[in-house]
């Protein structure tokens, strides 16, 4: 099955500002903000986490301490902006929410890349939180 937000969900009828086509498909479910998802024991909530793109969601399974956070947050980095339907201004505020709300013994598991843990970025999230603008975390 496939499940998409609502404001990412034209990127499946396949047409794209990249350059080359994909075949249309149409979502099974979408994702919207609090509702769940269950996959095996694991049930996650649904984070509207914008920024990457219009529909950018984490997953969060509070229970087992895990965040699936897509193209929003990397280990060391945050998903890219400069891209069609990127947004300053919205990942910011998506990562100071992950800042915010998320307990720093969280593992995160990004769309790619290594693992990491809320506690390993706090300290260059908190400053996004803090200050309102993107930074090159170091």
């Amino acid at each position: 099955p496939l499940a998409i937000h609502p404001d990412d969900a034209y990127r499946l009828e396949g047409k794209n500002n990249y350059g080359f086509e994909i075949e249309p498909i149409v979502a099974s479910r979408d994702l919207n903000e609090g509702e769940q998802v269950r996959i095996g024991d694991l049930v996650f909530d649904v984070l509207h986490s914008p920024g990457h793109s219009e529909g950018s969601v984490c997953l969060y399974a509070e229970r087992h301490g895990l965040l699936l956070s897509g193209d929003v947050l990397f280990a060391s980095t945050y998903g890219r902006t400069d891209l069609p339907g990127g947004n300053d201004e919205q990942m910011v505020a998506s990562l100071a929410r992950l800042a915010r709300e998320i307990p720093p013994s969280v593992r995160v598991l990004p769309g790619h890349g290594a693992e990491t843990t809320i506690e390993r970025e706090v300290r260059w999230l908190q400053r996004i939180a803090d200050t309102g603008r993107l930074i090159i975390p170091n």
